[in-house]
């Protein structure tokens, strides 16, 4: 019955300990706590073996040593975790220097056994005669414990009405339950002689172990989900240890016990003994696989998808993400970090390219500017001359017919080269905004009206989904109005034969957005990178000179905002500008 006794103690140690260290591996208190268990759990073995397994005739000696440097130990521990919970502090070294001080002396005196004049059984009967030192050790050990319930008390005074005074306050109660049955079990009862409840003191510490436990995991120990939160933020190391303990554990159990019944019913022998290790090796190889798999599963499985995954990065691949359930342990922190570091990465190397290419874009804009303006200016001289001469000529009465239409046809295309070369020169010319508080509603409907003069656009059916009460925006009006009204004219020519138009503003965060989508032919999928470079077009020859797009992203962008074309649902053109509130505008 004692053993039995003696190995409940133990296994219930052993779970509570893993329990609240798993709470928080790196938390000093529960460090403590962990060591407290962990010296209670040694001195439950030391009473396993005395008790039930001791050869009454040999020396009880380690017995007596083994208790009294635990029950120093524990202590210590206590006034650790005194000093450190709730606030996980700093243990203050000096303080401990000089409080721990004096068990460098006790501790080489328990081991060499000058603390008994006498331990052991006699006529079946235990006894044991302590040495005055014995008493010096036992009142030492009651000063560190009750240092460490003075730190706890003065904690639950300065923490009272929360809940680390509610932590605290249960573990001022355990101590004090736990020194009073440890007190009756092993001072008093043996100091008159009576030895009978010394078996069971480790029985004695549980209720006050479990109070501690139950304080210091805030007072959720016996909740499954929280301990299997703990579990699964456990470090990884930690887990490992845990499945070999588990599966040494139930291999005992299921292999082991049954191996040596059968081996060894018929008497201690050979035969007995071949069986034996014949079957346990046998019997090994089944736990070995499972920890191989186990280990598998846990390590090498993960680690081979994070290798696939960064593989596949250094390939141009950015983005790319390990896909693993979430854990809070070494290989799951890694692959969360290696997750956000490629998104990460794509999102930096796609602004990268949108910055490229918008860098490209300003640079074409500036070049062809400059060579626009000279060549434009080198045109319009001679040009004039030549307008200047077609009109003398024409200005002649004795002129034929068919010189007067050659000279109309000459002054037709000196009309088309004048207003290339106006065009180039509006590309070209640097002027700085009228800026002003202005509705962009206001602009598209003025430009709505402009452009309804003309008999094809009159053909298009136009939607309008224009928002109210949208801020205002800081701009010049002659400016958007002519981006307005050359995305207008780009989309009546895209729909010769008539279609539908949608306009349409909303704001997105600090930015208005206008949206002008139409049915028409659209553009090809090569062409859209290169829509708005100067002297790109997709008309026909002789339609468009390739700068309205081109003056469309100079005027935007320097209102600070952005420009974007893509393929409309369907068929047709979608472009969408986005420009800063006056709010926004003036934060910049």
């Amino acid at each position: 019955m004692l053993v039995l006794l003696h190995l409940f103690a133990l296994f219930l140690l052993v779970l509570l300990g893993f329990y609240v260290f798993v709470a928080n591996p790196r938390n000093r208190a529960h460090q403590t706590f962990a060591a407290f268990i962990a010296f209670l759990a040694f001195w439950t073995v030391k009473d396993l073996i005395f008790w039930n397994f001791h050869d009454a005739s040999a020396s009880s000696g380690w017995w007596a040593s083994v208790s009294f440097i635990i029950a120093l130990l524990m202590q210590c521990a206590l006034a650790i975790f005194a000093w450190v919970f709730p606030e996980n502090s700093r243990t203050p070294r000096k303080r401990a220097a000089v409080l721990f001080a004096p068990s460098l002396v006790l501790i080489p005196a328990a081991l060499f056994g000058l603390l008994w004049r006498k331990v052991g059984f006699q006529n079946g009967n235990f006894v044991i005669d302590l040495a005055p030192l014995a008493y010096a050790f036992v009142v030492y050990v009651y000063l560190v414990f009750g240092y460490g319930a003075i730190v706890l008390f003065r904690k639950y005074q300065k923490y009272h009405g929360t809940q680390k005074g509610q932590q605290v306050g249960a573990i001022l109660w355990a101590v004090i339950i736990t020194g009073i049955l440890k007190t009756l079990a092993n001072i008093v009862l043996p100091f008159f002689g009576n030895y009978e409840l010394l078996p069971f003191s480790t029985i004695f510490v549980l209720p006050g172990v479990l109070i501690y436990t139950y304080a210091i995991s805030n007072f959720k120990l016996f909740s499954l989900q929280t301990a299997l939160d703990q579990f699964r933020l456990f470090p990884i190391a930690y887990k490992i240890a845990l499945s070999i303990a588990s599966v040494a554990i139930l291999s005992f159990i299921i292999f082991q016990i049954p191996i040596v019944w059968w081996a060894f019913q018929d008497g201690n022998n050979f035969e007995a003994w071949r069986k034996y290790l014949v079957f346990s090796i046998i019997s090994a190889l089944v736990p070995n696989l499972l920890l191989v798999l186990l280990i598998v599963r846990t390590i090498s499985r993960p680690l081979q998808r994070i290798t696939l995954a960064a593989v596949q990065v250094t390939e141009g691949e950015y983005g790319t993400e390990v896909d693993l359930r979430k854990s809070n342990d070494e290989i799951g922190l890694l692959a969360e970090s290696f997750n956000e570091m490629s998104r990460k990465m794509a999102t930096d190397i796609e602004q990268l390219r949108q910055l490229n290419e918008q860098l490209l874009r300003t640079e074409k804009l500036a070049a062809m500017g400059t060579l626009a303006a000279g060549v434009a200016h080198e045109v319009n001289n001679p040009l004039a001359s030549i307008s200047s001469l077609i009109q003398m000529m024409q200005a002649k009465q004795n002129l034929d017919e068919e010189t007067k239409e050659k000279l109309k046809l000459i002054s037709t295309q000196i009309q088309r080269i004048i207003q290339v070369t106006r065009d180039m020169m509006d590309f070209a010319r640097v002027r700085p905004a009228a800026k002003s508080l202005i509705d962009i509603n206001e602009i598209i409907e003025l430009s709505l009206r402009l452009a309804g003069f003309d008999k094809s656009f009159q053909k298009l059916s136009l939607k309008k989904v224009l928002v109210n009460n949208l801020p205002k925006i800081l701009a010049d009006t002659d400016q958007l109005q002519q981006v307005f009204l050359n995305l207008l004219l780009n989309a009546r020519d895209a729909m010769p034969d008539g279609g539908e138009l949608f306009i349409q503003t909303s704001q997105i965060n600090s930015d208005i957005q206008i949206d002008i989508a139409d049915s028409g032919f659209g553009i090809e999928a090569k062409d859209l990178k290169k829509i708005f470079d100067p002297f790109f077009t997709t008309k026909q020859t002789g339609k468009g000179t390739g700068l309205g797009l081109a003056v469309c992203y100079g005027i935007i962008t320097a209102h600070g905002g952005k420009i974007e074309v893509s393929p409309n649902d369907g068929n047709g053109t979608l472009f969408k500008i986005y420009l800063p509130t006056n709010e926004k505008a003036a934060v910049n």
